[in-house]
């Protein structure tokens, strides 16, 4: 498979947001890697039937901006009734592959989702990272993956990735702490796609105050329209993910339908062997076929299989 040096992510102001948008409407996307679909509605086994609306505040990113400054992460937060304190779940979005779907990206949580954790208990804390949404400014998390006739034709930089996804959720889990009504020594972390593979990178600096982490499909680089099951570089990947088995110290639960498209069926496992090899406290989760949809949903589409080994991880952390 052919290799080119990764080139550096695109740097913008948010106040160029809708000029970029409308300039790669126009153009081909056949180079594109993506990491998740955008966010779309709760289905039928995640319904809401109620208006849960969320508060919105700014958590600061230090240095995030293209030359340095800060930039304020829009952020949702869901609380239970009552005063606190309250455990904590920081959710990561994932990651869309245009630049249109990502400056679109209204929710980084479905509400079926927040519900599920507001009856256990939980404040919830999700934000938009840098880059997407409302919060805009550069695309920090371009690791440069691309494809070109079904290959992989650059090598992405996971391991840049890893650095800017995990100072967002650090400086979203600093905010949390500093709440009077977060119980800042009982927070979980949780995230999808790009977001889950956020949850990993960040548990390897174990932070104190978190109690566990929960990836759904994590990884980068994959794109079911261009390269479906073969993601790009899925070697640097894994070596990757090993590097974090070796620090982390934070009991974990990995997520992953045998169907997915963007890693393929046996890519995620070999990533959390590589991972668990030095022996971090994890459980690695396959489930079968997602029925209907890309495995890659499954925490949008598969509650119904998932729901049983999150139970059994709170349980396991004494929620």
């Amino acid at each position: 498979m052919k290799r080119f040096a990764a080139r550096s992510p695109l740097r913008s102001g948010w106040f160029f947001a809708p000029v970029l948008a409308t300039l790669f409407a126009t153009m081909p996307v056949a180079f594109a890697a993506t990491d998740e679909p955008p966010v779309a509605s709760a289905p039928a086994d995640q319904a809401d039937p109620t208006d849960t609306k969320p508060e919105i505040v700014s958590i600061v990113v230090p240095g995030a901006d293209t030359f340095g400054g800060d930039i304020a992460m829009h952020t949702e937060v869901y609380k239970p009734a009552g005063s606190g304190p309250f455990p904590v779940l920081i959710f990561e979005h994932g990651r869309a592959s245009d630049a249109v779907t990502r400056a679109r990206l209204a929710s980084p949580i479905l509400k079926g989702h927040v519900r599920f954790w507001l009856a256990k208990g939980f404040a919830i804390v999700a934000p938009v990272r840098v880059g997407y949404g409302a919060t805009g400014g550069p695309d920090r998390e371009n690791s440069g993956s691309s494809f070109k006739n079904g290959q992989c034709v650059r090598r992405p930089d996971f391991t840049n990735l890893a650095k800017v996804t995990a100072q967002a959720n650090l400086a979203a889990l600093k905010w949390v702490q500093a709440q009077p009504w977060a119980d800042k020594n009982r927070v979980v972390l949780e995230g999808r796609s790009v977001g889950g593979f956020t949850t990993v990178s960040t548990a390897a600096t174990n932070p104190p105050g978190v109690v566990g982490y929960i990836n759904f499909s994590g990884g980068a680089g994959g794109s079911p329209e261009l390269s479906p099951q073969h993601s790009c570089d899925p070697e640097q990947m894994k070596t990757v993910y090993a590097e974090f088995g070796k620090t982390t110290k934070i009991p974990g639960l990995w997520l992953y339908a045998h169907n997915d498209q963007y890693w393929g069926p046996d890519v995620p496992k070999q990533w959390f062997d590589a991972f668990a090899a030095s022996g971090s406290p994890a459980r690695f989760v396959h489930t079968e076929d997602l029925p209907g949809h890309d495995g890659h949903m499954l925490l949008t589409y598969g509650g119904k299989m998932w729901s049983v080994p999150v139970n059994e991880f709170l349980k396991q952390l004494g929620f």
